[in-house]
Order: structure tokens, then sequence, then C-alpha cells
């Protein structure tokens, strides 16, 4: 016997779907195909994710529309951003699309798991209750699988970066010779860090570098780069080059370095106010080639960038403390982008053949 549209798709092609968002979408078609009367549904998933407490789909009949309402950690520095429960701002966005009152049945798939939402024009009738309850049951499986995906890659995504976790999800789980790339990079590290460890309790070490941590990686990740490490106080973080040219690569990387400087100046003012040492920190950008994947023990991997380009970045930074300067970048970064910068000469970097143009941004 030929199974209802609904249930072959569940079945057989639903784990594989591309993501939340398009089961929702082709599970509410297949039963509208089925009979059953719908105007939207929704679905929520709880994510493991530093921010995101929930993930909510929303679907809508008419013309196939799924938007997404996150939910955010309680807590969290996005917490007060949600006004009400991202349950709620489904239901109130589903009520909107019926004529009348809005008739709504929720289907649990377990306490701590998924839920299914449905409304439609009218009262559902018996026979569509027990369909959507039934439906919700073969979807129990394939949820649990794209779950499962979510849940890898925002892992990966968590303590990788987006794009070193899809390049990680993509390539062979083994040594490999890597990928060589074009980047922007950016080193930063605290200055003073093991006084301030010796000096102050635990606590507020680890609140002192979360505090660090948000100024630098934030700006980072609002000019489109991407933190491959943080390395004990300090950071890693690379701009790509996507097009063909490296300016807007460049650019991004000096508005993200001097975004991060204004934000460490508030910081220390507010540090200040509360009796604290500021945090003084120093920054390099450079551009050049890198290569970046899979390194480590044969059992034992870390996803890392490497080359002369990282080693200079690294070395720039260490000539901060003596310039006098937060933040250098080398003469390579500084002849592809269109900020202006301040010259300080040709300088010598211990380990690196050749001397070095140095320049830096003008001062605030």
């Amino acid at each position: 016997m030929q199974l209802p549209s609904t249930l072959a798709f569940l079945v057989d092609t639903a784990a594989d779907a591309a993501g939340a968002d398009r089961f929702l979408a082709e599970l509410g078609a297949h039963l509208v195909n089925d009979g059953v009367p719908l105007v939207g549904g929704a679905l929520t998933l709880d994510v493991p994710h530093p921010l995101i407490a929930r993930r909510t789909w929303l679907w809508r009949t008419e013309d196939g529309e799924v938007i997404e309402a996150l939910g955010f950690a309680p807590g969290g520095p996005l917490a007060a951003l949600e006004a009400n429960p991202a349950g709620d701002a489904s239901r109130r966005w589903l009520a909107g699309l019926a004529a009348g009152p809005a008739h709504e049945d929720i289907v649990g798939l377990r306490p701590d798991g998924p839920l299914l939402g449905w409304i439609g024009p009218r009262p559902f009738t018996v026979g569509e209750i027990d369909r959507l309850r039934e439906a919700a049951r073969f979807a129990a499986a394939p949820l649990a699988a794209l779950a499962a995906r979510a849940t890898l890659e925002a892992t990966l995504d968590a303590y990788l970066g987006k794009r070193s976790a899809a390049r990680v999800l993509a390539a062979p789980l083994r040594r490999d010779p890597g990928e060589t790339i074009q980047a922007a990079l950016l080193y930063a590290d605290l200055r003073g860090f093991t006084a301030l460890s010796e000096d102050h309790p635990p606590a507020e070490v680890i609140a002192a570098l979360n505090a660090w941590f948000d100024r630098i990686a934030g700006a980072v990740h609002v000019f489109g780069g991407e933190v491959l490490k943080f390395i004990g106080d300090g950071m890693l973080a690379i701009f790509p080059v996507i097009e063909e040219s490296p300016r807007s690569a460049c650019d991004n990387a000096v508005r993200a370095v001097s975004a991060a400087r204004s934000g460490m100046h508030h910081l220390d003012e507010e540090r200040r106010r509360k009796e604290l040492p500021p945090l003084p920190f120093g920054a390099a950008l450079h551009l050049g080639e890198m290569l970046w994947g899979n390194i480590g023990a044969a059992d034992r991997l870390d996803f890392t960038a490497i080359g002369a380009a990282v080693n200079l970045a690294s070395r720039l930074e260490g000539l901060c403390r003596p310039l006098g300067r937060t933040v250098l970048i080398s003469g390579a970064l500084a002849a592809e982008t269109t900020v202006p910068l301040v010259a300080l000469g040709t300088h010598a970097l211990r380990g690196v053949a050749s001397p070095c143009a140095v320049f830096t941004l003008p001062e605030q």
C-alpha cells in the first residue's frame, strides 16, 4: 500500500533536509497535500550555543515563507533583547495568519525535545488531529538526526569559528596538507597579564579575560573576520581574501582593530570607576599567505594556521610595547588598505629575515 505523501517524506527523505527550516516547510506542504487544512506551523529546537537557548522556525502556508525567531540564553549578553519567549512570538505570528480566531495544536515529541505546532483556519477535526500526531511521531527520528547535525555544527562553530568549522566538516578527519589561503591576519595580546593573574583572584582574572575577548573578538566578527585561536590572553584572527583584490579584507581588518581599540578605551574607563586596573594590549595586522588545516598527532588534531605570515604578525605585535603603540600594521597590509595610516619607519623583527615597514592608526 502506498504511504500518504507526509509519511513517505518522513520515512524516506526528511532526515536529509538541508536544515530545520526546510524540514518544516516540506512537512507542512506534504500535510496540506494530504488534506490537512493549515495556515502555518512552527518548529522549536533547543540548540547548544553560547548565546542562543532555542531556535523557532515559523512557516506560512500561503507563500511557503519561513522565518526564524531566536530565544536567547538566560543571563547571557543578548537575553535583554528577548522581550517575550520565542514560543509566544510564534503563536502571535501564526495567529495573525488565520482568518478569525487561531486554532492551534501543539504536539511535543518528548518533554525536553522538539515541539511541532500547527494552526488552521478552523478547529481541527478528530481525524486531522490524529494525522498531525501521527506525523509528529514519524517526525521524531528525522528531527533527531537534524538536531544532532545542528548540535555538531553549533559546537564546532563555537570552538573553531564558522569558516573553520565548515572546513573541518568537509575534510577527512586526519592530518592533511592543508589549504594555502591569503588573508589579513590580526594578532592581539594583553600586556601585563602575568602580573594581573598574580595580584587578583582567579574570578577577577577570568572576568577581565572575557571582557577583553568580547571587545576584540566582537569587533573581528562585526567586520567579517574569524577568530582562529585564543592563545592564553592572546588571539589570532583572519580576514580571508575572497575577492581578486585584498583591499576589502584589509580595510575590514583595520576597521576591526580600530573598533576594538575604542571598545577597550571604554572598558578601561569603566574599570577605573570600579578601581580596577586598565587592560593595556597590543595588536598587529599583516597581509600574507598561510597554511590552513589539520596538524598534530595522528590521533589528536588541531585545526589552525601556520606560516611565515603568522610568525610576522606575532613578531610585529611584540614591537607594540617598545614603540609605545597599541596597534601596528605591516607595510604589506598598509599598501592595500584605503584607511589613512601613520608611518613609523622600517624595523627589524626577531626571527624575520627582512626589515618590515611599520604603520599605525592615527591617535584617537
